[in-house]
């Protein structure tokens, strides 16, 4: 039988494996199977904007929600270490659904909403924060989400100042950043690394290395 031509009864595959071993079912996914190491490997080599963006390396969701968190810790200096890291994951669904700019998103309406929500639900509980975030802290990381797009947008991606204004928002004051993108291995090594400031921060155990390279 040709590749492709094999089916079974009980449908189609459901479950991604993971490099750490752990296979994840993405329609009903376990806290159990998602492993931080995973989420950055994933993460480090999904490129924001589709890939259209300028320099030697993809701008990675890795590296932007390093700088999301660090908006929000700008914007509001007292936010607990717990925050900060549902912060740093709020994209971590991605790591295995992929980066669909927003009006995809749209377009595919609210079961995709449904079925990222569920993804992320499982990473919060996985890495001990609530399932769902407080209000407040949603929207500030919206806004902090945002402030990142309009520097990614206007330094990375053709964008216009004023066109950046009016997609994005200004960013906040007092803030300022110059993109450098990163090569996949740095952005993983640098998720990592903050993962596991934050998750010390937060008062959580560190999560073991689920693989290790040399």
């Amino acid at each position: 039988m040709r590749k492709g031509l094999h089916t079974t009864a009980k449908g189609p595959r459901a479950w991604q494996r993971m490099l750490s071993g752990r296979r994840l079912d993405l329609l009903d996914p376990s806290p159990m199977d998602i492993e931080i190491e995973d989420i950055a490997h994933g993460l480090a080599r999904v490129a924001r904007w589709n890939g259209q963006t300028i320099g030697e390396h993809a701008f990675s969701v890795a590296q932007h929600s390093v700088v999301v968190e660090e908006i929000c810790a700008h914007i509001q200096p007292d936010l607990e270490p717990r925050w900060r890291l549902a912060a740093l994951l709020h994209d971590a669904s991605e790591y295995v659904i992929g980066d669909m700019i927003s009006p995809f998103k749209a377009a595919l309406g609210y079961d995709y909403k449904l079925f990222e929500e569920r993804l992320e639900h499982a990473i919060h509980t996985r890495f001990g924060l609530p399932a769902k975030a407080p209000l407040a802290v949603k929207k500030l990381i919206k806004r902090a989400d945002r402030a990142c797009a309009f520097f990614e947008a206007t330094q990375l991606a053709g964008f216009g100042y004023e066109e950046s204004i009016e997609f994005f928002d200004a960013p906040p004051e007092g803030y300022d950043l110059h993109i450098e993108p990163l090569s996949a291995a740095q952005a993983q090594i640098r998720y990592v690394q903050r993962y596991q400031v934050l998750s010390e921060a937060a008062g959580f155990s560190v999560t073991p290395a689920a693989f290790d390279t040399e």
